[in-house]
């Protein structure tokens, strides 16, 4: 009901963080300079805040101590604990098998093994075509084939630019020879039996290629996969910033100065 003055949140008889009764800043630089930082910290104060209540309500502590997830007060009435995937191929510290979505949970354990090996298969498969992709966005910038990649239509490799500027300039029958190549592949891989792990079939080697040998070591093998799952969610990561910067810039880069260059403006 008191009158503010002329700045924000500053009342009369309320002094510094609208405490009342308290001393107010006379000096009128050392007051704007002061509400700015209290305005500043308000706002990381906002966000640690919420962190903490986060942190404490899965964890049981502020200070997000993971080892105590299980002890959560929101977790006093779980549903009977499921499969254990935390032993599975691409659990690495410090998220460790996470499931925000809880994608992993069914009533039925079989059927919860079941969707869990179709997405980790699903998972590896994108993993595999996204690092590809990174490396196809990344060696055209220094290495293109030399000659035509369509004599009939007198079209050069060198004439292709890179990035999402570069799908106009294939001829439709070189996207059907693709698509052609791509879906054999995947049929035939699809079809033959797969292994004990997850993505790896029988006749494909390394990265699903196909005619590519296989590891035999089991530790190496462990560790080779585990590795594939990783970089294959980074490349997942990576490949969409740079169609999303490609897109924007021009460039896969995300040079901002050639945003005006935009092909999709």
């Amino acid at each position: 009901q008191t009158m503010p003055t002329g700045v924000a949140g500053d009342y009369a008889g309320y002094g510094a963080f609208g405490l009342p009764g308290g001393k107010s800043i006379d000096d009128p630089e050392k007051k704007k300079k002061s509400l700015t930082a209290e305005i500043n910290n308000g706002r990381l104060a906002m966000m640690a805040i919420i962190g903490m209540f986060y942190q404490d309500g899965l964890t049981g502590s502020a200070w997000g101590d993971w080892s105590l997830y299980t002890d959560s007060p929101l977790r006093a009435g779980a549903a009977p604990a499921g499969p254990d995937f935390s032993g599975e191929l691409g659990v690495t510290p410090p998220l460790g098998f996470w499931d925000p979505l809880g994608l992993s949970k069914f009533k039925d354990p079989e059927i919860a093994v079941q969707q869990f090996k179709r997405r980790r298969v699903i998972e590896i498969q994108h993993g595999r075509v996204a690092m590809l992709a990174c490396i196809g966005y990344i060696v055209p910038e220094y290495f293109k084939w030399p000659g035509l990649i369509s004599p009939s239509m007198n079209v050069a490799f060198a004439d292709i630019p890179n990035g999402l500027k570069g799908m106009s300039y294939i001829p439709g029958a070189g996207w059907l020879q693709m698509i052609t190549f791509v879906g054999i592949i995947e049929v035939y891989n699809l079809q033959t039996m797969p292994t004990g792990v997850a993505g790896d079939y029988a006749g494909y080697g390394a990265f699903g290629l196909p005619g590519g040998k296989s590891i035999d070591d089991p530790e190496k093998k462990k560790k080779s996969l585990t590795a594939e799952i990783n970089n294959g969610r980074l490349a997942m990561m990576a490949i969409i910033g740079m169609f999303y910067q490609d897109g924007l810039t021009g460039s896969a880069w995300g040079d901002w100065s050639l945003y005006t260059d935009s092909p999709l403006r």
